[in-house]
Formats: structure tokens, C-alpha cells, sequence
């Protein structure tokens, strides 16, 4: 039983040594700089990836504890895509308002978020019977996955009228980008919140994830519930999003790989993958900054690339 706190202390270590890695190493190498270069410039972005990968990884597993679904993620349930347009249509309209980008992010999370409610409302606040849980489930997904897709529409549409001298740094930022992450301030408070919440409420997403009868039965306001995991897992999005752009894979494998270490008490499992989900995201930008360096990549690019194999081996070691 001492075994998973000293787990969840380890990536603790990790998540430090990420973040000085980060710090230390660069397109120029890990050798000494100008304090300019590291201060302003190196750790800025090392918090902001990590900002950015605790409050994905954290969204996942609310999703996924909410849903009971080890398959959901913003992404698949068009939260990020909501997210990502409204933030791309907040600076197209407002590009001279500080906020503009955290607004739209916001407002577009929120939106996808009141699509869901509209349209699969029933299935996502658990009113189906026990029997149904499965399909009921399912037709929730397949509805995000539904919300997705016209995001994703208005993103293209977006994009195709967006003038050719902003096209490259649209594309960029799409794809997952830290180069420019000046909002970082915002996603630190939002993950702030958002761990503290989530701390707070473990004990009932612990009954939660028994099934809503049984929480019912334990004392557990199961409506109210839902609707508060829900919220918080999109407005992490949305910070997300409005520092980075759209980073995908962390989410969804960050979860899985710590439910398989810490297991599935949730006062553990919620930290973990906060510190797991920062420090990959620290390293993934580390290597996006050296493998082609002086280039750098989008960073959504590294954490595809190695989330779809590690995804895979996860699923092929969880098959039973």
C-alpha cells in the first residue's frame, strides 16, 4: 500500500527534473548561457509546457472517470476543437484585446460543452438505466465526435480566409505551439484551481466510478457531480488550448499509463496525472526544440508520434 505514494513521489522527481532539463537544454545545447536566454526565455516556456500537459492529462482522466470510459478525452468529446475555434475566432475578431485568445478558448469550450448537454444530456448525467450504460455511453461519444467535426469544419473555413502572412503561425499554433505562449499566467491559475477541486472531490469520483446507483446510495449529489467534472475538464481545456494550442495524445495516454502504475483511487490517480502529464509534455518540447535544431517543431507533433505507439503497447498490455 506504501507502494503508490512513493510513485506518486517519484514523478514528483520527475516533473522537477523535467522542468530543469527544460530549463538547461536547448536548440544551442545544455551548455552555459546568457541568464537572459534561460530566465526569459527557456523557463517561460518549460512552465508553460508543463501548465499546459498537467491540465490535458488531468482533463482526460476527468473525462474518463466521469464517463467510465478509458477511450474519452477533450479531443474525442469536441471539447478542445471548441476550445481551439472560438480561441482562433476571439483573435481574428479582437486581435488588438489582451484576453481575446483566453475569452474565445473559453467561450468555445463552453459551447461545446452546452452542444453535449443539448444533444446527449441523458447519457452524460447518467439518467440511462444500468443495462444501458454502454450504449448510453457510446452515443455520447459518438455525439463529441459529431461536435469535433463541425469545429473542425469552421477551423478550415477559418483558415481559409485567413490572410497567406498568417497562415504559417495559424498552422503552427494549431498544431501545438509554446514558441509564443505569452498567456501562461492564465493556464497556471486555472490548473491551480483545478487540482484543488479535483483533490477535493476524489473521494466522491472514487464512489462515482462504481456506477451512479451506488453513489446515490453513499450520500453522493451525482447530478451536481457530473455537471462540476464537467465544467472543470473543460475550462482546463480551454486553458490549455489558449496557451498552446491544440496538444494532442497527452490527454489520453498520460491516464492510462498512470491508472496502470498508481491504480484507480482517484486521490492518487488525479496528481499523478497532473505531474505526469507536465513532464511529458517539458520533455516532448525538449525534444521538439533539439531533434532538428536550429528548427523547431510543433510540439503536438512530438507528443502524436510517441502517443500513438505507447498508446498501443498500453492497450495491447490492458486487452483483458
Amino acid at each position: 500500500m506504501n507502494a503508490r505514494p512513493m510513485l506518486l513521489s517519484l514523478l514528483a522527481g520527475l516533473a522537477v527534473l523535467a522542468l530543469a532539463l527544460g530549463v538547461a537544454c536547448g536548440s544551442s545545447g545544455c551548455s552555459a548561457l546568457s541568464s537572459d536566454i534561460l530566465w526569459q526565455l527557456r523557463l517561460p516556456r518549460a512552465l508553460a509546457a508543463f501548465a499546459v500537459g498537467a491540465l490535458l492529462a488531468l482533463s482526460g482522466a476527468l473525462m474518463q472517470v466521469l464517463l467510465r470510459n478509458p477511450l474519452a478525452d477533450p479531443y474525442v468529446l469536441g471539447v478542445s476543437g471548441g476550445a481551439a475555434a472560438g480561441a482562433m475566432l476571439g483573435l481574428s475578431l479582437f486581435p488588438a484585446l489582451a484576453w481575446s485568445l483566453q475569452a474565445g478558448a473559453l467561450a468555445g469550450a463552453l459551447l461545446s460543452l452546452l452542444l453535449l448537454l443539448a444533444l446527449a444530456g441523458r447519457a452524460l448525467m447518467g439518467a440511462a438505466a444500468p443495462a444501458s450504460t454502454a450504449p448510453a455511453g457510446v452515443r455520447l461519444i459518438l455525439t463529441g465526435v459529431m461536435i469535433a467535426a463541425a469545429f473542425g469544419a469552421l477551423l478550415s473555413m477559418m483558415l481559409a480566409m485567413a490572410p497567406d502572412n498568417a497562415l504559417r503561425g495559424v498552422f503552427f499554433w494549431l498544431l501545438g505551439d509554446l514558441e509564443s505562449s505569452r498567456y501562461q499566467a492564465f493556464g497556471w491559475i486555472v490548473l491551480v484551481a483545478a487540482v484543488i477541486w479535483s483533490w477535493l472531490a476524489a473521494p466522491q469520483l472514487n464512489v462515482l466510478v462504481h456506477g451512479d446507483a451506488a453513489a446515490f446510495l453513499l450520500g453522493v449529489r451525482v447530478d451536481r457531480l457530473r455537471l462540476m467534472t464537467l465544467l472543470v475538464a473543460g475550462i482546463s481545456t480551454a486553458a490549455a488550448v489558449s496557451v498552446a494550442g491544440t496538444v494532442g495524445f497527452i490527454g489520453l495516454v498520460v491516464p492510462h499509463a498512470a491508472r496502470l502504475m498508481i491504480g484507480n483511487d482517484q486521490r492518487l490517480l488525479l496528481p499523478a496525472c497532473a505531474l505526469a502529464g507536465g513532464a511529458v509534455l517539458v520533455l516532448a518540447d525538449l525534444v521538439a526544440r533539439t531533434v532538428v535544431a536550429p528548427v523547431q517543431l510543433p510540439v503536438g507533433v512530438i507528443t502524436v508520434l510517441v502517443g500513438v505507439p505507447v498508446f498501443l503497447v498500453l492497450l495491447a498490455r490492458s486487452r483483458t
